[in-house]
């Protein structure tokens, strides 16, 4: 978290020293663990981008395939939230599963470009990885994106809603929450389901068309493109977060407790999938 936010920063096509120098940092934290890192390059605006693969096999049924995915570039700002704090998730859980033994294996994918100008086009990195799996046939039986996780108030009224929504979720921001579409909504109920197995981490579940402002914004939208079934983990970004995209998007600001929570209960779930 902190070696994104403060001491890379700013991360892009347009910052490209510094997303290489992310990139290097992210492979070299899933390398300390024991993981071989695998890249999928492309071309981007005469640069390679490049998205970060890390694979822990299945042992019974290896062709079937969940992907955990968190994108590492950011929007003109340090990105602490958006999205260290999703990366930091990644590796985090990553390092948690790679002594386990599991029966369906899981890729860990950062991604590239998910931010704008790239975001909802075929440049955007889960985008390009998306549709190449849907190309190879890869078996893929769930989607998990971390998608800012690090933002939480007590405060009355610190969260809010799009139009109508919020009248059936809480009014304070301090839980975490896990969107989907209507085709995905087997599985928000299974991963809300094995989460609450093991803390008592508030969480919320919203299953809800993509037209709906924030449903899709994210490398979910990507796997829905090709049929995949996908879920944002989100603290809800701008409907919570005031530091969204801005320049004081830092890394003091977020509550490393309830991610560390929120993680044991994230854990739970991806070892429910290797049942």
């Amino acid at each position: 978290m902190h070696a994104l936010a403060h001491d890379i920063g700013e991360r892009s096509i347009y910052s490209y020293e510094a997303l290489e120098k992310a990139a290097e940092y992210i492979s070299g934290e899933l390398k300390s663990y024991g993981y071989k890192v695998e890249y999928q390059e492309y071309t981007v605006e005469g640069k390679s981008a490049k998205n970060i693969i890390a694979i822990k096999r299945g042992l019974g049924k290896e062709n079937e395939i969940v992907v955990v995915g968190a994108h590492y570039d950011s929007c003109f700002n340090p990105g602490a939230d958006d999205n260290a704090s999703g990366v930091a998730g990644l590796l985090e859980l990553a390092k948690a599963l790679w002594d386990e033994k599991l029966e369906r294996s899981i890729k860990f994918i950062a991604f590239v470009n998910e931010e704008p100008p790239f975001f909802k086009t075929e440049e955007m990195g889960s985008r390009v990885y998306a549709k190449a799996a849907r190309e190879r046939n890869e078996i893929i039986k769930a989607v998990i994106i971390l998608e800012m996780i690090g933002y939480y108030s007590d405060k009355p009224h610190s969260q809010r809603y799009p139009p109508l929504v919020g009248l059936f979720f809480p009014h304070k921001a301090n839980f975490i929450s896990v969107v989907g579409n209507f085709p995905s909504r087997s599985l928000v109920k299974k991963v809300v389901s094995g989460f609450k197995q093991k803390t008592q981490f508030p969480i919320e579940s919203a299953v809800l068309p993509g037209f709906v402002n924030g449903v899709d914004f994210s490398d979910h939208w990507s796997f829905w493109q090709e049929g995949y079934p996908a879920i944002m983990v989100t603290d809800t970004a701008f409907y919570r977060n005031p530091h969204y995209h801005k320049p004081y998007d830092t890394y003091e600001k977020l509550n490393y407790l309830s991610m560390a929570e929120l993680l044991i209960g994230l854990k739970e779930v991806l070892l429910g999938f290797s049942e």
